[in-house]
């Protein structure tokens, strides 16, 4: 099975307080971060939401699941089965991510911006952009019978400059 990556960089980091991506955290930026920590586990990464990467689909502003759609889009056009997404905040993951969400379609329970979606999911994700109110990542999940996993590895989770400050004295 072919994988591509997705790092999901087009929020608009409310909480945060200014561009997340850009954010640096022990001499690199998170968007830096995130595309290094999702490599070892795809065949190609590509950045959604930003000038340097590919726009969310069909608009911005659509939340996570308008960059899922974008990079799902990609990789049918592109010849992937299925694509493993993170949120730009994401700065490590698991070095068995793919193996314990595989076989697609899958998220991580607690962070479902982490996921495994087949290529197959995209005719119902365009449906439900294009059709729908309910935009959540949940949600999407349910229509195409992804499974929840549980994963035993703390996910950081970068909502505000305090969460930076914590990780970036964090070891682990």
């Amino acid at each position: 099975m072919r994988t591509l990556g997705a790092v999901l960089a087009g929020g608009r980091s409310r909480r945060f307080g200014s561009d997340k991506a850009v954010a640096m955290l022990n001499g690199h930026s998170l968007l830096d971060h995130a595309l290094a920590s999702l490599r070892p586990h795809c065949d190609a990464v590509v950045i959604v939401g930003r000038d340097e990467g590919i726009a969310d689909w069909p608009r911005p502003d659509m939340g996570p699941l308008g960059g899922i759609a974008a990079a799902l889009i990609l990789a049918a056009e592109t010849g992937f089965d299925q694509m493993l997404t993170a949120p730009v905040d994401c700065v490590r993951l698991p070095p068995d991510l793919r193996a314990r969400l595989e076989p697609a379609s899958a998220f991580v329970d607690t962070q479902p911006v982490i996921g495994l979606w087949s290529v197959a999911a995209l005719d119902a994700l365009q449906a439900m952009l294009t059709r729908e109110t309910d935009h959540a990542v949940r949600a999407f999940a349910r229509r195409v019978g992804a499974r929840g996993v549980a994963i035993d590895f703390a996910l950081p989770n970068i909502n505000s400059i305090d969460d930076l400050a914590r990780l970036a004295s964090d070891p682990g």
